[in-house]
């Protein structure tokens, strides 16, 4: 999903959902500054038990559209840059959709739409649009000037806000060793000058079937050892795929790289050990 994508039941809707008790146009997937959000337009969604008309996405998040129907989050991507309006009186500021520019007395910049407003900027599918008082509407995109009211204004690249940070502070260059100790469903994560990370619960069982099993099998292998009991493929890929993104999200959150279990791009999932890490099964 990208900023601009709906979720609900038409078949324009880039998250499509067969269920009569979703809505045609449920929800929308909007970028709010650094955080991804979806936003109810015509539903509402559960998350954690409460009813919410949005929500930032963030990997293992559940969301549920409508009873019992559980959409899990994988990854989150933010864009490495947005476009920004900065200029005369106006210092730099990311974009919104929609946002309105008033000039006088001093030039102000709102995420919103103000009818009285010199000029009126917005979102149409990937594309930016302008539209100053008195001429018609055009695109704009990085290195556009625009002129109101006698003053000049240009639409610049912005980088986001926690874009491209995260994943530089957890480069793998730039990680101590990692110490794995891995019991049945506790895992203690020591690294030097840090705090011990603690996992616990199925995640933890995650990382200690994969330990068991010398660190890569297939997913199938793996989940079939965290639930012995599952026999439908289809359920057991839907738990896989939640417990294996709340387990990347708790390591991030640990400041952990999530590449610590990851798909080698040949049907397995493997604990990705650099040179220096280790790890001691005690399963």
């Amino acid at each position: 999903m990208v900023p601009g994508d709906i979720l609900g039941r038409t078949a324009r809707a880039a998250l499509r959902l067969d269920d009569l008790r979703i809505s045609e146009a449920h929800g929308l997937f909007s970028l709010r500054g650094a955080q991804l959000k979806l936003l109810a337009l015509r539903g509402r969604f559960v998350v954690d038990g409460k009813v919410e008309s949005d929500v930032v996405l963030e990997e293992g998040l559940v969301i549920e559209p409508a009873p019992g129907l559980e959409l899990t989050v994988l990854e989150v991507v933010l864009p490495p840059a947005v476009l920004a309006l900065e200029g005369d009186g106006l210092a730099r500021q990311p974009l919104r959709d929609p946002s309105s520019l008033t000039v006088a007395p001093q030039p102000v910049l709102e995420p919103r739409y103000v009818g009285e407003a010199d000029a009126h900027l917005w979102l149409t599918g990937d594309t930016w649009r302008v539209q100053v008082r008195g001429q018609p509407p055009r695109d704009i995109g990085a290195g556009t000037t625009i002129e109101v009211a006698g003053r000049r204004f240009r639409a610049v690249l912005d980088k986001v806000a926690g874009a491209g940070l995260l994943d530089t502070r957890l480069d793998e260059a730039h990680q101590p060793p990692l110490h794995l100790i891995a019991r049945y469903d506790v895992v203690h994560i020591h690294r030097e000058g840090h705090a011990t990370v603690s996992l616990d619960g199925t995640v933890a069982r995650v990382v200690a079937e994969l330990a068991s099993l010398h660190g890569n099998a297939p997913w199938e292998i793996v989940a079939g050892q965290v639930w012995p009991k599952e026999r439908d493929r289809d359920v057991l890929r839907r738990r896989w795929d939640v417990y294996l993104a709340r387990l990347r999200r708790r390591l991030r959150q640990a400041g952990i790289r999530p590449s610590l279990v990851r798909a080698n791009g040949q049907g397995a999932i493997e604990l990705h050990l650099l040179p220096h890490d280790r790890i001691e099964d005690m399963s």
